[in-house]
C-alpha cells in the first residue's frame, strides 16, 4: 500500500514578466522549510535563465564569505537537522513526470514542490505544467499592461483549462503586490471590481513595495530577505506585510 501523502503542487506564475514569481517562490519555500517544519522541494523550469539555481550559487558564496550569515546557517540546519531544500532544473514539457518520480523516490515526501514556470503559455508544455499545479498564486500591480495581461492569462485558466477538467487546479489566486503604502489610488478599487465581476479570487493581503524584493543580501548584511538558505528576517517580513501573506497562502493550501 502507497502511505505517501499528498504533497502540493504550488506555482507563482504570470504572463507578465518582472511581477515577482521568482522572488515569492524563494520566500515562501524558505519560510515554510527553514521556520515552519514543513519538507519543501523546488523546480527551476524556468528555462533558459534558470535564476533559482543561479541564486542558490550566490547564496552559498556568499553564507559562507559572511561570518554571521555562516554562524546563523550552521545554528538553523543544527536546530532543524535538515538539509537545504533542494532546487532541481527541469525543461517544463516533462517537469510534472520529474517531480512525480522525485516524490516517489525521496525518503521524506515534501510537503510542497514549488515550479518556477516560464512566463509565457507559449513555452513548450507550460500549459500542461500549469493545468497540473493545485494551487497558482499571481502577483499583480496597478498598471494596465500588468492588469490586462494578468486577466487574460488568469481567464485563459479558468475558462479553458479548469473547464475543460483535466486538470488538478484546486485555486488561482491574485494577490496585489508592490502596493506603495503612501499610494491610495483609485485604480486598486476599479481593478478590485474589474476581478470581482469576472468572479476571480483576490487575496486579502497586500504586499507593500520594499526594495529587498529587487535586492538580494549583501555580503556585509546581517538580516537575510530574499534567500534560498535562509528564511527571510521576520521584522523585515512585518515591514512589507509579508507575514500576513503567508498566513492566508497557508489557509488557502489547507497544509
Amino acid at each position: 500500500m502507497d502511505t505517501k501523502k499528498k504533497t502540493l503542487f504550488i506555482a507563482f506564475s504570470s504572463q507578465k514578466g518582472g511581477v515577482g514569481k521568482s522572488t515569492f517562490t524563494t520566500l515562501l519555500a524558505s519560510t515554510l522549510h527553514y521556520r515552519m517544519g514543513y519538507n519543501v522541494a523546488v523546480f527551476d523550469a524556468d528555462f533558459p535563465q534558470y535564476s533559482l539555481s543561479k541564486m542558490k550559487s550566490r547564496d552559498l558564496t556568499m553564507v559562507m564569505e559572511n561570518e554571521t550569515l555562516k554562524k546563523q546557517a550552521y545554528r538553523q540546519f543544527t536546530v532543524i537537522n535538515k538539509k537545504a531544500y533542494p532546487i532541481i532544473q527541469h525543461k517544463a514539457d516533462t517537469v510534472l513526470e520529474a517531480a512525480k518520480d522525485f516524490i516517489q523516490s525521496s525518503a521524506v515526501s515534501p510537503d510542497v514542490i514549488f515550479f518556477d514556470l516560464p512566463g509565457t503559455v507559449n513555452s513548450s508544455g507550460i500549459l500542461n505544467a500549469i493545468a497540473g499545479m493545485h494551487h497558482i498564486f499571481t502577483p499583480i500591480t496597478a498598471d494596465r499592461l500588468v492588469m490586462e495581461s494578468t486577466l487574460v492569462f488568469t481567464q485563459l485558466l479558468q475558462d479553458v483549462v479548469m473547464k475543460k477538467g483535466e486538470t488538478s487546479i484546486e485555486t488561482v489566486n491574485l494577490f496585489w503586490n508592490q502596493v506603495d503604502g503612501r499610494e491610495n489610488t483609485p485604480l486598486y478599487i476599479i481593478y478590485g471590481q474589474l476581478i470581482k465581476q469576472l468572479d476571480l479570487s483576490l487575496m486579502d493581503s497586500r504586499i507593500k513595495n520594499s526594495t529587498r524584493f529587487r535586492k538580494e543580501s549583501e555580503i556585509d548584511s546581517k538580516n537575510i530577505f530574499r534567500s534560498t538558505l535562509l528564511p527571510p528576517d521576520e521584522r523585515l517580513m512585518k515591514v512589507c506585510q509579508l507575514d500576513l501573506f503567508v498566513k492566508e497562502f497557508l489557509k488557502i493550501i489547507q497544509l
